[in-house]
């Protein structure tokens, strides 16, 4: 079990990782690496994969872009499970958002990896804001996320909402709207956002809570309305809708990231020059611009601010999954 002992331990390592950029020079620069993503290709953390793994290329820590490769499926667990029987030398890193090793701790008794012992924190690269976005099975009428709540209570045959993944944030953000509200929310999870939104334009559920940024499109379009986001101020990808805080929901306010991830016992050179090649990547301009695209902003991190960001989303989730009460049993 992920406890505040393990944290502590880790991050005395973490914290020593910051100040180890000189010796990033010391790592020998790698050949080629691996970019392992638990979600399918196409959606918003696919592409930090990407625009970040291309990139790398010519940098200090890899001569070559990275290798992506996509393993979705078990909520992004897959990937990480991979990672931790990868070898710990740098050439294998994983892409993941921080439910993976935040939240599921707290819903998976056995769950296959330790988020501490298991891995060291690389960087952050992106941040998302979640969203609420209904579609054409909800009235025209149903403008904020009090006309929602208001409408599915008195449609509770149609009140539903979907997600990318049982346990991930956006179910979290769902059932507790609901709770917190006296109103039942019926989840419909999906493989990733992509079906979901899909679905929801389609008519086919009335409203999904995923990567505000999987909405723009069609939000745009008016095929579907984004009714709220989840950020502490306006997502500047969509600054017409006001946040759930702004709307009267500031237990709703979250900013998910995406983080590098390495093994467990990897140098901490390389982890260094990782670190470093990656906080270059994401500064630049090409890559600021392609992630804008799908909503993330980019942002990065050292070592031990990453770790410190996961801690403290370990403590918050944990009391707000036991009041939703799911397991993965449910």
């Amino acid at each position: 079990m992920y406890t505040r002992r393990h944290f502590m331990n880790q991050l005395g390592s973490a914290a020593a990782l910051t100040a180890l950029s000189p010796l990033a020079a010391q790592a020998q620069v790698l050949e080629q690496i691996k970019v392992l993503y638990g979600f399918p290709a196409g959606s918003a953390g696919d592409s930090v994969a990407r625009r970040v793994g291309e990139k790398l290329a010519g940098s200090p820590y890899t001569r070559n872009a990275a290798v992506v490769e996509n393993k979705p499926g078990a909520g992004g667990r897959i990937a990480l499970e991979s990672l931790k029987g990868a070898p710990a030398d740098g050439t294998v890193l994983t892409l993941s958002p921080f439910s993976c090793t935040s939240i599921y701790p707290h819903i998976y008794n056995k769950l296959s990896y330790d988020p501490v012992k298991d891995f060291v924190p690389v960087s952050i690269a992106a941040v998302m804001h979640h969203g609420l976005a209904v579609g054409p099975l909800v009235p025209a009428s149903v403008k904020t996320v009090k006309d929602f709540l208001a409408w599915a209570k008195a449609n509770p045959g149609q009140a539903n909402y979907g997600s990318p993944a049982a346990g991930s944030t956006p179910h979290f953000i769902g059932a507790l709207l609901g709770l917190n509200n006296g109103v039942e929310l019926k989840h419909v999870p999906y493989r990733g956002s992509i079906p979901g939104v899909t679905d929801v334009v389609g008519g086919q559920i009335a409203s999904m809570v995923t990567p505000s940024g999987d909405f723009i499109a069609n939000h745009k379009a008016g095929k579907l309305r984004l009714i709220a986001t989840s950020g502490m101020a306006r997502s500047p990808f969509s600054p017409e809708v006001a946040t759930f805080a702004e709307q009267g929901f500031p237990e709703l306010t979250t900013e998910e990231w995406f983080g590098f991830y390495a093994p467990a016992r990897t140098p901490p050179a390389v982890v260094a020059a990782a670190n470093a090649a990656i906080n270059v990547a994401i500064k630049e301009k090409a890559v600021i611009d392609s992630l804008a695209v799908v909503g993330l902003i980019a942002k990065g991190s050292t070592p031990g601010e990453m770790q410190i960001s996961q801690q403290a989303e370990f403590e918050r989730w944990g009391p707000l999954v036991k009041k939703v009460g799911f397991t993965a049993e449910s």
